[in-house]
């Protein structure tokens, strides 16, 4: 079977590992950089370029879309869906788990807990917001970020102002989100592939920080959900529309809440710490899409 894996980073350990276990079950597996690929529509039907030239239809794709490139890798993804690829996300499953208070607020309408978070396009809103949430600290959050990065904690309204406006530069509208004490700085990534929880870990921040990134300093070690937590992430990424997800849930008084459905999850961290080949699950998972799309054909 051929199997495009569609990443910007040939060399990054998901990509490399995906690769490596297409190969090691016997299929054909190509990097293909979705940042100079094209979207063609025309008389002779639609097709997928690659600097211009028309690139074969594969079996299957496996997207790994940055944040950085969202919107070009969700319009490659509508390309492979008009050509009939079977791909492990949609574009619109994409789209919503970028944004992180349409993918809140979509998760809340399913009746799933989430954070206390109230978006705001201008510093009047947050200065109002930041009088009704309650107490201090907040966190504040860019609605588009990865690894961390543009998400910082004001522990004074003096604070929420300044990171606020700062956030507000650079795009128009920023989230803010009670502060989980409780969590001691914990957070738990579980790893859903189609129906199955395939691996979760806890992640705890390290000295002086609150964020739960591997890119922060974080640690982490292997845990086993209860049945009810292994269904509350198989549920959020199935309400969000991501078949290949990093499920994110943050320990509070009042359970566990959804914090986060991350459509390009990395495989590194979780398979160093649990030692599970997450690659040849989304492997297999992908090839047995393709397997019963062709059988329903």
């Amino acid at each position: 079977m051929t199997i495009n894996i569609f990443s910007r980073g040939p060399s990054l350990y998901s990509t490399q590992r995906l690769v490596e276990a297409g190969v090691e079950r016997g299929h054909q597996t190509t990097v293909v950089d979705h940042g100079l690929c094209s979207p063609s529509l025309g008389e002779h039907g639609p097709s997928l370029l690659l600097n211009g030239t028309p690139i074969p239809k594969p079996d299957v794709s496996i997207p790994r879309i940055g944040a950085n490139i969202t919107n070009r890798g969700a319009a490659i993804i509508r390309q492979l869906e008009v050509l009939k690829v079977p791909t492990t996300i949609s574009a619109n499953g994409l789209l919503l788990a970028r944004d992180k208070m349409s993918c809140l607020q979509v998760l809340a309408g399913n009746g799933v807990q989430v954070p206390g978070t109230v978006l705001c396009f201008t510093l009047h809103e947050v200065r109002r917001a930041g009088k009704t949430m309650g107490s201090y600290p907040i966190v504040v959050k860019l609605l588009e970020s990865t690894h961390g990065v543009g998400v910082a904690l004001a522990h004074t309204p003096y604070q929420l102002e300044r990171i606020a406006e700062g956030f507000l530069r650079l795009q128009d509208r920023v989230i803010l989100q009670e502060f989980i004490a409780e969590s001691d700085g914990r957070d738990i990534r579980a790893f859903v592939v189609g129906n199955e929880v395939v691996a979760a870990m806890e992640r705890k921040a390290g000295p002086d920080e609150f964020r739960a990134n591997m890119h922060r300093g974080a640690t982490a070690r292997q845990v086993e959900l209860s049945a009810e937590d292994e269904a509350l992430a198989i549920r959020a990424a199935k309400i969000v529309g991501v078949e290949v997800a990093g499920v994110d849930l943050i320990p509070s008084n009042r359970g566990h809440l959804i914090m986060e459905v991350n459509a390009s999850p990395g495989l590194e961290g979780i398979e160093t710490h649990t030692g599970i080949d997450i690659a040849g699950v989304i492997v297999e998972y992908a090839v047995n899409k393709a397997f019963k799309l062709d059988l329903n054909l």
